[in-house]
């Protein structure tokens, strides 16, 4: 028989603020974190915006001499995580290290480092690379790290599938549970790569907004305005625990998880099918997976991405799984307000769709003036809403025809 699996903790850094009070107010109150980017010289680059998260400071969470041989998507998902075993009152013991499995997304790795140490060997020769490079880029290293500053011996496991990672690993992480493969995992996303190769590279494929002069406007799901994503950046990472684990222990539930999908597209590396059809066996699977109707369905934290083909795909694709009942669902976009992390945003989001349900409030979908023609759902626009929720879906969907979905539930004993 499957084990129940419970949300217990839950840490952030987001363009929202470094924290999840900061990030969580921000986003109900419908701020925007994205700006001019400051990491580099954008003169000859089309695109001159992002998502940068502004008050990191690594040194409140990790050890100084460790610190400079990490990437800053290493960084972030360390710091995220340290954050959730504070607010889950967690102890890691001899005795428990190894039921502790970490299981982390992450799309790119360290792009930045790539950059800069390519850059070195180029003009001042291979010999200066640092010896620490290999261990800084690679994008296990979230997972892995996490797992060397907490001692956590259980299972170790870094998913890698473009913008559906940090999703992934949750499911994941919800799965081992569930099979009895361990007892506790610390899950989530991180990703860093505002660089100049990254936003260079996005920009050619046309995938990101060119509002240079609106920024706080430029991530619009859902509107007829759109015109690309944003890139940005951060981590979310959440303590999952076998319900019973929990309760042994007397530990905070935010809310319980319910149902996890995943499919893949079979048709473009890019371009999702255009009636959705891996998005919507993706759907139906975490529905199956959570033996639940769609009408038990009150929320959706949608993949909405701010392009014009991906949020037209995902209302399709949400019509046809959800029928009637789609009319009657509450969908936003917290890519609006916070842009996209890339291979973390689905661990962020995980995180938004449990506060979501422990809160009872649905974050809105900020820069909804204009909704698109075939965007005719409620997408919550412009003000968060305080409502009852049941259950709630968080959608993501990345390059390569990556799909990933998983459901949580309101919590009841």
């Amino acid at each position: 028989m499957a084990r129940r699996v419970v949300v217990t903790g839950v840490g952030l850094v987001t363009p929202l603020g470094t924290g999840v009070e900061k990030t969580w107010t921000g986003l109900c109150s419908g701020k925007s974190g994205v700006g001019l980017i400051t990491r580099f010289d954008t003169t000859d680059h089309i695109v001159k915006i992002a998502a940068e998260v502004k008050d990191f400071d690594a040194d409140q969470y990790i050890d100084k001499k460790l610190s400079k041989h990490l990437d800053l998507f290493v960084q972030y998902a360390i710091a995220a995580a340290e954050m959730t075993f504070d607010d889950s009152g967690f102890e890691v013991t001899e005795a428990n290290a190894s039921r502790i499995g970490v299981i982390t997304g992450c799309g790119i790795g360290g792009l930045p480092t790539i950059e800069k140490y390519h850059t070195i060997a180029l003009e001042r020769g291979v010999k200066r690379i640092t010896p620490f490079f290999i261990p800084m880029v690679i994008s296990n290293m979230g997972a892995g790290q996490i797992s060397i500053v907490k001692g956590l011996k259980g299972p170790n496991l870094s998913v890698t599938t473009a913008c559906a990672a940090g999703t992934h690993a949750v499911g994941e992480a919800y799965s081992m549970i569930s099979a009895g493969r361990c007892d506790v995992a610390v899950t989530g996303g991180s990703e860093a790569t505002i660089c100049p190769l990254a936003v260079g590279g996005f920009s050619s494929m046309k995938a990101l907004s060119r509002r240079n002069d609106e920024p706080e406007r430029a991530s619009r799901p859902f509107d007829r305005d759109r015109d690309g994503f944003i890139m940005a950046e951060g981590a979310g990472i959440l303590m999952l625990e076998e319900l019973e684990h929990a309760r042994a222990r007397g530990a905070k539930i935010y809310a319980e998880m319910a149902g996890y999908g995943l499919s893949g597209d079979g048709f473009h590396m890019a371009a999702p099918p255009e009636d959705g059809d891996g998005a919507v066996r993706c759907m139906q699977m975490a529905l199956a997976d959570a033996g639940m109707n769609v009408d038990d369905i009150d929320y959706i934290n949608a993949h909405g991405t701010s392009t014009p083909l991906n949020d037209v795909v995902e209302t399709r694709a949400i019509k046809k799984v959800f029928g009637d009942h789609a009319r009657k669902l509450a969908i936003s976009s917290t890519k609006s307000m916070t842009g996209h992390m890339l291979g973390g945003a689905g661990g962020i989001e995980s995180v938004f769709t449990a506060l979501s349900l422990h809160h009872q409030i649905i974050p809105p979908t900020a820069n909804l003036e204009n909704p698109d023609d075939e965007c005719d759902l409620d997408y919550v626009p412009g003000s968060a809403r305080e409502t009852k929720i049941r259950a709630a879906m968080s959608n993501s969907f990345g390059f390569g025809g990556t799909n990933a979905v998983i459901i949580m539930k309101k919590f009841e004993g």
